[in-house]
């Protein structure tokens, strides 16, 4: 059984909104080492050929495609020591993944190298995936989401998700207690099927919240006991747009179930500390209000928009009054200065934050002399902050997280509150692979209405040569998400063979605040399209390649700008490569059926109710707009059960982008100089919205982009690096 650990740290935070998937690929995959075993599955040929050359679907790219895969191998082997928080530390133990099962290591003997204890096997998983092959004959692959260990480490709980599936199950294992002369080896009490977040009460009652058809709308408690375990209904939701998550408070005080739609958030307690374990009402659900909410002491921490402009400010409430009306003013962060997390260690809180010049700092606020806050620089290269989830019996005042960038490896940092010292994991900031002039530039471009929209840079080439440069350009731009900018070493291996890499912050996420996505949000969304258009003309006029040199990749709602830019400026790029895209606007919001039609409407608009938002919609959608003219090549990577962004959608697109083309040279004979594009179809025919669970197979996807972006703008292929001769002895 092969495994990939994904996502053990704590649950995304509150502030733009904490739902795994909606139509964003949400998943990150991680740096890991080669499998030693795997199954390879080839993913269908199901492209059609291009307009002119009915014989180039994906077997024109197939050679080159081999020569990336064996880049990328060497890629990931020489990231695979990077850090990462995929561990988990107990009282006595650190628990971590291996293939075939989560094993445990005491913390006192780990420098002495101990035979780790197995904890789980997934082999004794129960249920029908509790096989080691499908009907098919594929081995099982599977994905270790989440791990939680009880206060006094006696159970241990952990989400598995297996191939070709996204529901999850929850699998809990009896540790026992420490020292107990009859203690057991672990072994597994319970399984709960689709079961998306939970968290440990005490070491007897587990809270947990349940999916049905991408929605989450019920929390339940299972309580083990020595007669065995008994199930209760807790919580149920019955907004169909509300999403529903359990989440532990840093000092394991505070059990809160947060309801969260994209306008307004609702938060129940449950005080861990006492016995009858019922939640209580912080405050009412209340249009376009968000907040977020920590312990400390006797009182409430909470992150909320209640501020200026709607806009991430803190305030604090006493535990025993929570409501809105006692809420009161802690920090509020300058004008410009976005907040994107928060979290309470010890006596201080600790604000991830977002600058008007687009870096990352960090904002301190020492809870018992909130005037004295202060703000700590991150390293200028940090594009990302990962917090690690701190140990069951850690209650020092020391914030440990990670940081990173699309082309730098995570490296861990310690801040230590009281005096403010920050202090890296390897002593200076760095490690061998991530030295280098790799520092991004912050650059800024004007969109007609006088915004100005934030572009980072990645280069490795003086910028007098950007020209000549091939340029990658990511965008994403929806659900007030930031684009993903953590470290990925296929961007790290574009970089090093003189690539650009340009991520463009566009209108609807939230770079730059709640305002950002406000203003591209249903009506507003056109901002969007238009906040691209103006970074590649940036780009182009400051001396960053050229529309011949450049593609365009995003994934999911990304795809939306991209398909809009193409249909209204296909000559602004050469190719564009694009993941799980949703593209039929339209078509999905008219849907009330597909799954997440009605509350991805606050982000759209609802064309069925509303003319105005139809007309909008039907002014972008890139499916609606194709019309005969020469587009740039376009890899579509689509995966046949995806239940976020339909098949169906992306094959009508396809379709009929083909027959625009057809048209378009047909009708145009003297375009024959023209470059034909080519418009290929990737399908793979057992992935669901987040792309294989096979590491084999998200490397041939990997390298099948390279492939076909080298392929497209006409770049020779790197020579491989040499080997380095082994000196004689």
């Amino acid at each position: 059984m092969l495994i990939r650990s994904s996502l053990l740290c704590s649950p995304a935070r509150l502030l733009s909104t904490s739902r795994l998937g909606f139509r964003e690929l949400a998943v990150r995959k991680r740096i890991t080492c080669l499998p030693l075993s795997a199954q390879r599955r080839r993913a269908s040929d199901t492209s059609n050929s291009s307009i002119d050359h009915p014989s180039s679907g994906l077997e024109r790219y197939k050679d080159l495609q081999k020569y990336f895969d064996r880049r990328l191998r060497a890629a990931y082997r020489r990231f695979s020591h990077a850090p990462d928080h995929s561990s988990v530390c107990g009282h006595h133990h650190e628990y971590f993944v291996e293939r075939d099962g989560i094993y445990r290591m005491e913390m006192d003997q780990r420098q002495g190298q101990p035979m780790p204890e197995q904890v789980l096997n997934f082999r004794h998983v129960s249920g029908r995936e509790g096989s080691a092959v499908l009907n098919n004959g594929e081995r099982i692959q599977w994905t270790v989401q989440r791990i939680r260990l009880s206060p006094q480490e006696e159970h241990l709980a952990a989400t598995l998700k297996a191939t070709h599936t996204e529901e999850l199950r929850c699998v809990v294992v009896r540790l026992g207690r420490r020292n107990s002369p009859h203690l057991d080896p672990p072994h597994v009490v319970f399984t709960l099927d689709k079961v998306f977040s939970f968290e440990w009460a005490t070491d007897e009652v587990l809270f947990y919240t349940t999916v049905e058809g991408l929605r989450c709308s019920r929390v339940s408690r299972l309580d083990l006991t020595a007669s065995g375990c008994r199930m209760t209904s807790v919580y149920e939701e019955s907004h169909p747009d509300v999403f529903v998550e359990v989440a532990l408070s840093r000092d394991r005080r505070i059990l809160s179930i947060n309801c969260s739609s994209r306008t307004s958030s609702e938060v129940l307690l449950i005080d861990t500390t006492t016995s009858h374990l019922e939640p209580s009402l912080v405050q009412p659900r209340q249009l376009d209000l968000l907040y977020h909410v920590e312990h400390w002491r006797k009182g409430l921490i909470i992150l909320t928009n209640a501020g200026p402009g709607q806009e991430y400010q803190v305030v604090q409430a006493p535990l025993s009054e929570p409501h809105m009306v006692s809420w009161g003013p802690l920090f509020a962060p300058g004008p410009g200065t976005a907040i994107k997390d928060m979290d309470v260690v010890g006596d201080h809180c600790v604000l991830v934050a977002r600058t008007p010049a687009g870096e990352l700092i960090l904002v301190v606020v020492p809870l018992t002399r909130p005037k004295e806050a202060y703000t700590v620089q991150l390293p200028s290269w940090a594009c990302a902050v990962q917090t690690k989830k701190p140990a069951v019996a850690d209650q020092r005042s020391v914030f440990e997280f990670f940081i990173s960038s699309p082309v730098h490896p995570p490296v861990p940092y310690c801040l230590y509150l009281e005096d403010g010292l920050l202090s890296s994991g390897t002593g200076d900031g760095t490690s061998p692979e991530s030295q280098g002039n790799y520092t991004p530039a912050h650059l800024e471009a004007s969109h007609q209405d006088g915004t100005l929209v934030p572009i980072t840079l990645f280069h490795s080439r003086p910028v007098e040569r950007l020209r000549q440069t091939p340029l990658l350009v990511h965008v994403y731009g929806a659900y007030g998400r930031d684009l993903n900018m953590e470290f990925s070493p296929e961007k790290r291996l574009l970089l090093e063979q003189g690539w650009s890499l340009a991520y463009c912050h566009i209108r609807g996420g939230s770079e730059r605040g709640l305002s950002w996505q406000r203003q591209a949000r249903v009506e507003g969304k056109p901002r969007g399209v238009e906040d691209l258009r103006a970074c590649l003309h940036h780009l182009f006029s400051s001396g960053v390649s050229s529309p011949s040199r450049a593609a365009l990749t995003a994934c999911s709602a990304g795809a939306v700008p991209v398909g809009a830019l193409c249909n209204r400026h296909p000559h602004m790029m050469r190719a564009v490569a694009l993941r799980a895209p949703f593209l039929d606007v339209l078509g999905t919001m008219e849907d009330p059926t597909l799954p997440l039609t009605l509350e991805d409407r606050e982000e759209w608009g609802d064309p069925v109710g509303n003319a105005r938002h139809r007309l909008a919609i039907s002014s972008y959608c890139p499916l609606q707009n194709i019309t005969p003219q020469c587009y740039p090549s376009i890899l579509l990577t689509a995966y046949g059960d995806d239940p976020r962004v339909p098949l169906a959608g992306v094959l009508r697109y396809t379709e009929l982008l083909k027959k625009a083309l057809r048209t378009h040279f047909s009708m145009n004979p003297e375009s024959e100089s023209e470059p034909a594009p080519n418009v290929v179809l990737n399908v793979q025919p057992g992935a669901n919205h987040h792309g294989p669970d096979d590491f084999e197979l998200m490397l041939e996807e990997e390298a099948l982009t390279l492939a076909f972006l080298y392929t497209e703008l006409g770049l020779d292929p790197p020579p491989a690096p040499r080997r380095r001769k082994r000196p004689h002895t």
